[in-house]
């Protein structure tokens, strides 16, 4: 096993020090996709670390409007352990993959009508290493954590500013999804003390963050009180819970009899629900969950293809196969710290309550029938900032039809908007393209076009 890894880092070296001078490329054509594409697209690494060791793999697309002055939003994409190209193709990106017209051996892409890129510059990058096409030249190199991430992640966006000028003066918002709410606001303060650092200073205007694990025991916790408010639970099973857990549901005390006896009875009503959408079957019904329906399958066999990698311009013999997750990165409830990854940041709230003092613009979206993380958990850890409401709790709309609720707070020159997106779970532009692009559109559009440039 020795031998191979050492052969192995020897073939990645070579390869990277080959390729140095082809750290970006412009891509004009995709397998799948007829045609040019039209948009602005290009791919490429940027290497960060100590020895320049670390090798991020990143997917850029200019805004679709106006470039030069839309935002550029940085995407981090949950898990961790899910590549960039997930939302690239399902979520928020310019393409998706046509199951009707595709099958394994002929894979077809078509354009996403509600990519984000059609009001920002979104720059999708695969962290950490091991995740996608982004790759460690050492051993050691290969292992990180919250806080190592963060830290790589604020150095990638330096150094991708510091070779694309055009775009140091565009509004910078830190956003991403699931597992990245630990992760967004600890970069997005990093940014905002930028101000006394080396050149390209960041031009950081807030975050974004969707369907956002903030903090691992109060996100988990929320999970009862989701469960009576949807009437998965009952009354009884509800009252009777949280008297005999005494408000906690996630470190259970094996002697109270009568809490983990309640708690059984929680699990055996909601261990057949979907906990990324209660509206949607399991995962064994792959004609219904866009979640685990079959154009996942095909999305691995397109990124495996070497066609593709090569119209990507990844560097041949650096990643053996891509992976739509990398499970020994992945996080799950209290699960301990891997050989390849830590856990060390338990909570971002203390890092959102920093920001508070800063000149900064939030959005946290989260769909109403997500019950990985909750919205009561959310509304939760928002409430403990202690933020003068602006403006209460009310419906949005689109197409003259409500799509959720906001709320938005306010502080001096912080600002903080809360939306749920009604009939969405987790992965809430999937669920809810239209909606989804409709309320980070209208966001943007409210701060950034009121930005000096």
């Amino acid at each position: 096993m020795k031998s191979t890894y050492i052969r192995l880092s020897l073939l990645i070296i070579i390869v990277h020090l080959t390729a140095l001078s082809k750290s970006k490329s412009i891509i004009r054509n995709l397998p799948g996709f007829h045609g040019d594409l039209p948009f602005s697209f290009e791919t490429g690494y940027v290497e960060v670390g100590d020895d320049n060791e670390i090798q991020f793999f990143y997917y850029f697309v200019e805004s679709q409007r106006d470039p030069s002055h839309d935002p550029l939003l940085l995407y981090l994409t949950g898990g961790p352990g899910t590549p960039a190209l997930y939302p690239f193709m399902y979520q928020i990106g310019p393409l998706t993959i046509n199951v009707e017209r595709s099958s394994p051996n002929n894979i077809t892409l078509e354009l996403n009508p509600n990519s984000l890129t059609k009001a920002a510059n979104v720059l999708f990058l695969d962290l950490p290493t091991g995740v996608g096409f982004s790759y460690a030249t050492t051993s050691e190199a290969s292992r990180s954590s919250d806080s190592i991430l963060a830290l790589h992640t604020y150095k990638f966006l330096k150094k991708w500013l510091s070779e694309h000028v055009k775009f140091r003066n565009n509004p910078l918002y830190i956003s991403g999804i699931s597992y990245m709410g630990i992760l967004v606001p600890v970069v997005t303060l990093e940014a905002y003390k930028d101000e006394q650092g080396n050149q390209p200073h960041l031009n950081i205007k807030g975050c974004l963050i969707i369907s956002p694990l903030t903090d691992k025991f109060s996100d988990f916790n929320s999970r009862l009180e989701f469960a009576h408010r949807l009437a998965l639970i009952s009354d009884d099973i509800y009252k009777s819970t949280k008297e005999s857990c005494n408000g906690n549901y996630v470190d259970r005390d094996l002697n109270n009899i009568l809490c983990s006896s309640n708690l059984q009875r929680m699990d055996e009503c909601t261990s057949g629900i979907n906990p990324s959408n209660i509206l949607e079957p399991l995962c064994e019904d792959l004609d219904t969950d866009p979640t685990c329906s079959i154009d996942k399958v095909y999305l691995e066999v397109w990124a495996n293809d070497k066609e593709v990698q090569k119209a990507l311009h990844v560097r041949e013999g650096t990643v053996n196969t891509w992976q739509q997750n990398n499970a020994m990165l992945h996080y799950d409830l209290k699960k301990n710290d891997t050989i390849y990854y830590s856990y060390d940041i338990f909570s971002s709230v203390v890092y959102h309550k920093q920001l508070v003092d800063r000149n900064c613009q939030v959005l946290i979206i989260n769909g109403d029938h997500d019950m990985n993380f909750p919205y009561v958990g959310t509304m939760e850890w928002i409430s403990s900032l202690n933020l003068p409401i602006e403006s209460p709790w009310a419906p949005w709309f689109v197409r003259n039809q409500v799509a959720g609720y906001r709320t938005i707070y306010t502080k001096n020159g912080y600002s903080l908007m809360h939306a749920t997106v009604k009939g969405a779970g987790h992965s809430v532009a999937l669920y809810k393209p239209e909606e989804a692009f409709v309320i980070v559109d209208s966001w943007l559009a409210s701060h950034t076009y009121s930005s000096d440039y």
